[in-house]
């Protein structure tokens, strides 16, 4: 059976575009199709200043609305990446067959680098080699899949470079894992700029719908989005990223298309007034369910309990496999 890892980090407030550009895929479509895992990948929170207390509840956060959006822990495992500790047993190993070249031309660390060096200060080495890390996070779980969004992919280029070239130098260990996409709404973008991606975090949130934002916050938010030059109401990336964005956005929530959509309303309000609708109608049933499973803490704790058990005994092999085909020692008493 296909198997699927893919995970969330707790650095901020889920947002829309966590939701339409993966986690409703994992809710709707991955979990009832193939073997899946997904994980609150704490352990990549760390490569930013951050507040400890913070985290931890963003964890739990982003634990509880996986669960409210659908996913179902009968089916699928979902577990807190720091609870497992083979992702950090792997990592060290991949960091040895991964190159410093490889590490500094990764995007992130490319454009954060850069920008601390204009203030003055610099970047955590974690920063540099956390993609090793999202590496040891797929390959640990023999994974074929991983669903990402088109910002990601050269994260899961670079775990099958390592996975190949581990494999070649020491015998074959590692799946090699592909990227998928979801067909719309891969990269939602902020509605305050829409040239970049909805992150999880921003000046004061004005372009970025978080999942536990109240309605009327979420119509204010759209109602106030960036629209382009002109009264056309067309899908075009390049010339209308505000009102492409709407079009995916509206697009998403409604299972179409934004070509389809593209030419269909008259004036920027009417679709900015739809779009709204349908963004809290969509949030609507996974805040009920947050909220429900926010008067249970004991059943979320259980979840996360149980999941870590079962990542932990689907890894183990894998990165036991990994130690000595490398090269190392078992310990005493143990299968070599």
């Amino acid at each position: 059976m296909t198997r699927i890892f893919s995970g969330v980090k707790p650095t901020g407030h889920l947002t829309l575009g966590n939701y339409l550009g993966a986690v409703r895929q994992w809710a709707e479509v991955d979990q009832h199709r193939a073997e899946s895992l997904f994980s609150v990948v704490d352990l990549h929170a760390l490569t930013v200043d951050h507040d400890p207390g913070r985290v931890r509840r963003l964890s739990r956060q982003a634990a509880t609305l996986l669960l409210a959006s659908g996913i179902d822990p009968e089916r699928a495992t979902v577990f807190v990446q720091s609870h497992v500790d083979e992702h950090a047993r792997l990592s060290y190993l991949l960091e040895c067959v991964a190159t410093d070249g490889e590490m500094r031309r990764m995007i992130q660390y490319k454009e954060k680098s850069a920008l601390e060096r204009v203030r003055g200060g610099s970047v955590r080495l974690s920063l540099l080699t956390y993609p090793v890390l999202m590496a040891a996070d797929i390959l640990a779980y023999g994974a074929d899949e991983v669903p990402v969004g088109d910002d990601q992919v050269q994260h899961v280029e670079l775990t099958r470079d390592l996975a190949v070239r581990f494999n070649q130098r020491y015998g074959h260990t590692f799946v090699v894992p592909r990227a998928t996409y979801p067909k719309v709404a891969a990269r939602v973008m902020d509605l305050q700029d829409p040239t970049s991606k909805m992150g999880k975090s921003g000046e004061a949130g004005a372009g970025i719908i978080y999942l536990l934002d109240e309605p009327e916050v979420v119509r204010k938010k759209i109602l106030r989005a960036v629209t382009d030059s002109g009264s056309e109401v067309e899908y075009d990336r390049e010339a209308k990223p505000g009102i492409s964005n709407l079009l995916e956005i509206l697009a998403a929530c409604e299972s179409g298309s934004p070509e389809g959509l593209s030419g269909v309303y008259e004036t920027y309000g009417a679709l900015k007034k739809d779009t709204a609708d349908a963004v809290v109608e969509v949030l609507r049933p996974l805040q009920e369910k947050h909220k429900e499973l926010m008067a249970d803490p004991s059943y979320v704790e259980e979840v996360l309990r149980r999941g870590a058990e079962r990542a932990r005994e689907m890894s183990r092999p894998t990165v036991d496999t990994a130690y000595r085909a490398i090269g190392l020692l078992s310990p005493v008493g143990e299968a070599r």
